[in-house]
Formats: C-alpha cells, structure tokens, sequence
C-alpha cells in the first residue's frame, strides 16, 4: 500500500488478471471433465444402440459431450433431407452439417482459453514495467541535492520492484500450465468430433446405397 501509484496500478492489474485466470480454470477444468467422461458415455451407447432415433432420443443425457451435439446435429440434418426424399443428397449435407456442429464445438471449448495464454505472455512483462519505475523512483530519490545513498532511503522503492516481479510470475506461471492442459485436452476432444463423424458418415453411406 506504500508503493507509488504506477506501481499499485500495476500490482492491481495483475491481480485481476490472476483472479480472472483462476476463474476460467475452475470452469474449464469442469466443463473439459465433463465433456470428457460424458463424450465416452456417449460413444458407448452409440456403438451399443442398433438404432440412431434411439440414441438421438438419449442426447438429453449427454448435454456436456460435444460428441453428442454433433451427433444431434448430424442426426436433424439427415432427418430433414431423408423426409424430403432426398437421399442423393444426405450424405453431402451430413457432412456440411457434421462439420458445421464440430466447429461450434471446438469454439465454445476453446473460449476464454486464450485469456490464459495471454496472461502468460504478458503479465512478467507487467511485472518488469512495475519493478523497472520502481527502481527509476529508488534512482530519482538517490539523485536530490544532499541525498544520502542508504537503504532507508532507496530499499522500500526497490522492494516494491521486486514484488511487482514476483506478482507478475506468479500470474503467469499458471496461467501457462493451465493453458498448456486445456490445449491438450481440447485436442482429446477435436480428435473424438473428428473420428465420430467419419464413422458416422460412413454408416450413413452405407445405408443410403
């Protein structure tokens, strides 16, 4: 509370960016889980079920799984073409559809995700703006006419430096370790959207020939 100005603006920007980066990880890590164990859930009683009007009727149970929402949305869209009698088309547009609903997917997992990897590159260098005008100010005061150099004089400046540096890792070391973890499971998740509608696809041909 002593430091000067800039710095406190400084420290409280940091701050709030490291409460911000600790929210969305508590969200992200609830919703990747979820989206994870409801995905395989998912895929199980696909790969059980003999009849898709039967597991589209189970998607409700799976509101977290981004492989259940591209499978409603393949689903609706077969639906919607099979009923017009337009089965040459079926399978160009469950493609379109399937892609579509991936993408959304992929979208809304990776939202606010790249906060984290903004903070990680960004806030050590927040932090070494904090500590070099601290140091400037520690210099200025050593720099008035009979000012005596002691570490009265220039030490709680200089600490208020230090603690601008240290905020600034502390920020950004988790925010890249989180950031680094969701990436990778967000993969997880692109590779399983990708993987189902190709086999979707294909059991759709298969019974449209």
């Amino acid at each position: 509370m002593a430091a000067d100005l800039i710095v406190q603006l400084d420290l409280l920007l940091l701050v709030g960016m490291s409460v911000t980066c600790w929210a969305i990880v508590f969200q992200k890590a609830v919703r990747l889980r979820a989206a994870s164990e409801q995905s395989a859930r998912f895929l199980d009683v696909f790969w059980k079920s003999k009849r898709l009007d039967s597991v589209y009727e189970q998607t409700g149970a799976f509101a977290q799984s981004p492989v259940a929402a591209v499978f409603k949305a393949g689903y609706q869209e077969l639906a919607r073409v099979t009923a017009g009698g337009k089965n040459e088309e079926a399978t160009e547009n469950l493609q379109r559809a399937l892609r579509r609903a991936s993408t959304v997917e992929s979208t809304a997992l990776e939202r606010y995700v790249t906060f984290l990897a903004t903070t990680g590159s960004t806030a050590p260098f927040i932090g070494l703006f904090g500590t070099v005008w601290g140091i400037l100010r520690a210099f200025q005061k050593l720099g008035q006419p009979g000012q005596v150099a002691t570490i009265q004089v220039v030490g709680p400046d200089i600490a208020h430096a230090l603690v601008a540096t240290a905020v600034g890792l502390v920020a950004a070391i988790p925010a890249v370790m989180a950031y680094n973890y969701f990436n990778s499971s967000i993969r997880v998740l692109n590779a399983e959207m990708d993987n189902f509608s190709s086999d979707f696809l294909n059991i759709v041909k298969r019974h449209v020939r």
